[in-house]
């Protein structure tokens, strides 16, 4: 066994080359223990995540903080497991948070519409969107986890990889991540996360002429996921956010501006479209152009990917006398039993044979589409930054424009639209988060036909988590409180949205563009999904992990001897690892401190309040980042690592 990752780990040789940091022995090592430890999370991180998703809209992937606390709890219970055991823990985690991070967006919305939650329709629903998400995506594992190792990073996965091996080793490793976990523990402390006593965000705007904005958070989170994915990824991505910020949105601002008083947002009739702001334009409208852009870069991608499915099921009905990990029996299984179930059940939800039938269609279509997109995208920018609801969106758009073409525009139409619409959001946040979890498995070196089975039965225990969650709290989500105690930004938009293609009202020339602005970059053989993440993210998320790039790039330009020069890079994704764990475990902890009442919002005034501040802590974070990486003076024995893995 390895003392570190090798670098082999992160990419430079073809996967099926590369040996796991653990690569010999029983690799199967799930006993009752595990099982009770990794339900429990699921269930914390289920709760924890549907509670404050729906209450400010925020939400923590749990992979990181599910490998930390899975990493203690089975030292403490099952030190026999060793890592693996710990791999268990964080892909159930992640099985259980993962489910809350997509069924907040839709299911609310059926009671913001005047609805009712139908707990065991919702609990049926839930099963069938994970059995499909992780059969689809079982189709396209050895495509995305194996032949594409070092082009898809899978930021975040790395992170819980480091994280699991500096539990088990320790040394310059565990050193450095605790760095990074004190740089990120400490500067999310500060910010309006948890504490809220200096100022994170510096905001740019431009005039009412040019209607622009700048805005860069300063989120160790993001800063570590920039230094991880480095800098064509992140400046892939900030590219589509300058298009975004610094072309799209003033353009449709300067035809805005001479629009009468009488011309109102299309899902805003108190706002006149000559008042908008940068951030009204954003929401309203840019927002949908990004969504065009993820319809269109989705397809063209699932198209793309046809052939790896089509061999990946021939391989796996040619398995008969291979091992179960070969075989792919319950990936099989799984996608079979989603996609019919969802016809069965589409059919007695709707009461409408050819409803059903058409419901069911399109939900297992756009879940195929959107699933492998969200494993692909997890690969890209991690799972913390999914954009699920932009992909929910776009679902909704096409599922919304069919419901409306046969004619079934009534209230009661729309809450059998957003059940199918429910499926669809679970499959897409399963997909990212499974996807995510088998690759640390590839990584360290686990069974991914343990991890399949284990990540399935936490996302069902998430299921019944978050429908109940949601159930509790429903009766809150519609008062006549000018503030809510559920925000529900998500659902908000989800049941805007719906409406207003029922009731005619949409933007579609947003879509059209994007869909349009998708198939030219197609043509110029540029990353349609990266750039499109980067136009529908706000660009306070792309500045940041640009930054968190560059960061790299000057480490690795200022160190000429090459040795050092890996040494520094390989510690500064250890200590990046850190600041990805410190920023999701002290800011889920900040959360559910806000949302439980224990930790009051503070306005900040003054001088830390301002950009200055913002900009102090952000130069602050970076000279921290670097300082300890440039105080490496001498290589350390990764060439002597290489050669074990």
């Amino acid at each position: 066994m390895q003392k570190k990752l090798s670098k082999s780990a992160y990419g430079g040789i073809s996967g099926e080359k590369y040996v796991p940091y653990v690569s010999q022995g029983n690799k199967k090592v799930g006993n009752t223990a595990i099982l009770i430890m990794g339900s429990l999370l699921a269930i914390i991180f289920a709760a924890s995540t549907a509670y404050s998703g729906m209450k400010a809209g925020l939400t923590v992937a749990a992979g990181i903080p599910g490998s930390i606390i899975g990493s203690g709890l089975v030292g403490a219970f099952a030190k026999s497991k060793g890592i693996l055991g710990k791999n268990i823990m964080q892909g159930m985690s992640s099985g259980g948070e993962s489910i809350a991070s997509g069924m907040i967006y839709v299911l609310p919305a059926i009671v913001l519409i005047g609805g009712h939650i139908n707990f065991i329709e919702g609990l049926i629903v839930g099963i069938l969107a994970i059995l499909f998400s992780i059969g689809t995506s079982s189709l396209v594992h050895n495509y995305l986890v194996v032949e594409e190792h070092g082009n898809l990073v899978y930021p975040e996965a790395m992170a819980i990889s480091e994280a699991l091996v500096a539990s088990d080793t320790g040394g310059d490793s565990l050193k450095y991540m605790g760095i990074g976990f004190g740089i990120g523990g400490v500067i999310t402390m500060l910010t309006t996360s948890v504490f809220g006593v200096v100022n994170n965000m510096m905001n740019y705007v431009g005039s009412s002429f040019y209607k622009w904005k700048l805005d860069v958070e300063v989120n160790p989170l993001l800063a570590g996921i920039g230094f991880i994915v480095g800098l064509e990824v992140a400046l892939t991505m900030f590219a589509g956010a300058l298009l975004s910020n610094f072309a799209i949105a003033p353009l449709i601002g300067y035809f805005t501006d001479m629009a009468g008083n009488g011309a109102h947002v299309w899902n805003n009739a108190s706002l006149a479209v000559n008042q908008m702001t940068v951030n009204d334009l954003a929401s309203s409208y840019v927002k949908y152009i990004g969504a065009g852009m993820m319809l269109c870069g989705g397809l063209i991608g699932a198209i793309k990917l046809i052939p790896t499915i089509v061999t990946s099921i021939k391989k796996t009905l040619n398995a008969k006398n291979t091992t179960g990990e070969d075989k792919n029996t319950l990936g099989m299984v799984s996608i079979v039993l989603g996609a019919v179930g969802i016809f069965v059940i589409g059919i007695i939800i709707a009461q409408n044979f050819m409803m059903g039938i058409v419901g069911a269609l399109l939900a297992v279509i756009l879940s195929l589409l959107f699933v492998i997109v969200s494993a692909r995208i997890a690969g890209t920018i991690g799972c913390s930054n999914l954009p699920v609801s932009g992909m929910t969106i776009a679902s909704l758009v096409i599922m919304t424009v069919v419901f409306v073409l046969f004619g079934w525009t009534s209230n009661a139409h729309t809450q059998i639209l957003l059940m199918f619409g429910t499926f669809v959001v679970t499959a897409i946040a399963v997909g990212g988060g499974y996807m995510q979890s088998q690759k640390v498995t590839y990584v360290i070196g686990g069974s991914k036909s343990e991890m399949m089975k284990y990540f399935m039965i936490s996302a069902i225990i998430g299921v019944v988590v978050v429908i109940g969650t949601i159930s509790i709290l429903s009766p809150q989500f519609v008062t006549d409180s000018a503030t809510p105690a559920f925000g529900l930004p998500q659902a908000n938009l989800i049941a805007t949205l719906t409406s207003g293609i029922m009731s005619g009202e949409l933007p579609w020339i947003m879509i059209i563009v994007g869909v349009a602005m998708a198939i030219v970059l197609y043509f110029l053989e540029l990353p349609i999904m990266t750039v499109a993440i980067g136009f529908y993210l706000p660009i306070s998320t792309t500045s940041i992990i640009l930054i968190g790039a560059l960061i790299k790039v000057f480490i690795d330009k200022v160190t000429g001897d090459e040795a050092v020069k890996n040494n520094r890079i390989q510690s500064g994704i250890s200590l990046s690892s850190g600041l990805i764990a410190g920023g999701s475990i002290i800011g889920l902890i900040g959360i559910i401190l806000h949302v439980t009442g224990v930790l009051k919002d503070r306005v900040i005034s003054g001088f830390a309040s301002s950009n200055e501040m913002a900009l102090i802590l952000l130069v602050v974070m970076i000279v921290a980042i670097a300082a300890p990486l440039m105080m490496i003076k001498k290589g350390g024995d990764s060439e002597d690592e290489e050669a074990k893995g």
